[in-house]
């Protein structure tokens, strides 16, 4: 879920006690990506591990990374004054151990499901979309909200966290399912399950920043109607598809090499071990052994390998009228031939 932040309230995060949920978040990953099977969708992952290491803050990062009050969603400052690192930088911040775990939790679940049935291109596309979609649906209304009254709260608001993301993944998750969800002991058609956990999480949790999350159920009816009106892959899932060939190309040729290379045979001596091939397939000048499948030279008769006499036309009508139609070499006389050679 979102958060806002009054102004004058604004305080660090990442540096309050563990309760223990982010053992328990790193259960739930290991759970999910570590069973036997599993689907592993990449995007997923690097967003929850992104999320993760800017609440942490490890290391070099604290010093790198700007702090919560630097990013936190403010219409007025982005409006006013160009603030967009706020624009974009606010949905990976989170206040606190508990607003970071439900969150992730619940990416985690939608990632998933997303990534999987749509692919890791489209789905990092729609991810990018719809932060941007519903970043901006809570600006236009923010600031909309300004010339119907005074509603200045809305206005000079302070918000932080990735639920207006996942309101939108929540919309585009549900919106073709016939099925019911139970939402606090309430059974909800799910396509319509964002509405009533906008509704209830405002009854429970007065602290969360309602224009955010309303911005993301938009963001993600606004992505479902541009997806029906215009076919075909959008430019940034082209973009990202392109980008990941060029990346794994270098894998791919390696892989390519090496099938070539064990597809080719084994070198031994002064001939090679193969598949068995036709005399067509056969190198000029070497003739293949039928029983091993040794590649000898043309200047010997018996394979070098296991000594089986050559069999082709050629050599059986030599030895015919050598021996007297006889097509074949007693073995006294293939022992010669083989004590000859080895004496040269």
């Amino acid at each position: 879920m979102g958060a806002g932040m009054s102004r004058g309230r604004r305080r660090g995060f990442g540096l309050e006690a563990s309760r223990g949920m982010l053992p328990l978040l790193a259960l739930q990953v290991l759970l999910e990506y570590g069973r036997a099977g599993a689907s592993r969708p990449p995007v997923t992952a690097a967003l929850l591990a992104a999320n993760t290491l800017i609440y942490l803050r490890p290391g070099a990062l604290h010093e790198i990374l700007p702090s919560v009050a630097r990013v936190s969603f403010n219409p007025q400052l982005i409006i006013e004054y160009g603030d967009w690192m706020r624009f974009f930088l606010s949905p990976f911040y989170h206040l606190s151990e508990s607003h970071l775990f439900y969150n992730m939790t619940s990416l985690l679940w939608k990632g998933i499901q997303l990534e999987t049935s749509m692919g890791s291109a489209e789905f990092a596309s729609m991810v990018a979309a719809l932060l941007a979609l519903s970043q901006g649906m809570t600006l236009l209304m923010s600031k909309g909200l300004i010339f119907l009254g005074d509603y200045t709260a809305y206005y000079d608001q302070y918000a932080v966290g990735f639920s207006g993301v996942l309101f939108a993944m929540k919309v585009v998750l549900n919106a073709w399912s016939d099925d019911f969800v139970y939402l606090h002991g309430m059974v909800i058609p799910a396509k319509y399950a964002a509405w009533a956990e906008l509704i209830l999480i405002q009854v429970f949790i007065p602290g969360t920043s309602f224009l955010g999350h309303l911005g993301g159920i938009l963001a993600g009816l606004v992505y479902l109607w541009l997806k029906r009106s215009f076919n075909g892959p959008d430019p940034f899932t082209l973009l990202v598809s392109s980008i990941t060939k060029v990346v794994t190309w270098p894998l791919k040729f390696a892989q390519k090499l090496l099938r070539s290379a064990s597809s080719q045979g084994r070198i031994t001596g002064r001939g090679r071990v193969g598949r068995r091939a036709s005399a067509r397939e056969t190198p000029r000048g070497l003739w293949r052994c039928s029983t091993c499948t040794y590649d000898n030279s043309i200047a010997t008769d018996i394979c070098e390998m296991c000594s089986t006499a050559r069999e082709d036309r050629s050599f059986s009508r030599r030895q015919n009228h050598q021996d007297g139609g006889s097509g074949e070499l007693s073995v006294d006389e293939i022992r010669h031939r083989r004590l000859q050679r080895f004496d040269r």
